[in-house]
C-alpha cells in the first residue's frame, strides 16, 4: 500500500474538511466529524484530520500511479472550497 501524507497550513481546516466531505459523501462511503473525515473513493482512502492552524491529508492507494493521481484531485477539490487562500501548499510526503 502506497501513501502520501501533507500538513497544509490553514485556519479554516475543519470547515474544508466538512465541505469536502459533504461534497464526496453524494458519490461515496464517507464518515466524518469537526475534526476528522475518511472519504473511500474508488482506488483510494482519504483520511483528513483538522487541528488548530492545519489540516492534515492522507491518502492510501494500492496503485503508486492512483496515489499520484488522488494526490492532485484532493488539492484541487480543496482549494475550490478555499478559494480565498488558495492554492493551498500541499507539501506530499
Amino acid at each position: 500500500m502506497a501513501t502520501t501524507t501533507a500538513s497544509v497550513a490553514t485556519d479554516s481546516g475543519s470547515r474544508y474538511l466538512q465541505q469536502l466531505c459533504k461534497h464526496w459523501s453524494h458519490k461515496f462511503d464517507v464518515t466524518f466529524d469537526a475534526e476528522r473525515g475518511t472519504v473511500a473513493l474508488p482506488q483510494a482512502l482519504t483520511t483528513l484530520v483538522a487541528q488548530p492552524g492545519t489540516l492534515h491529508v492522507t491518502i492510501e492507494a494500492e496503485d503508486p500511479a492512483v496515489l499520484d493521481r488522488m494526490k492532485g484531485v484532493v488539492a484541487e477539490h480543496i482549494d475550490r472550497f478555499a478559494f480565498r487562500e488558495a492554492p493551498l501548499p500541499f507539501n506530499w510526503s
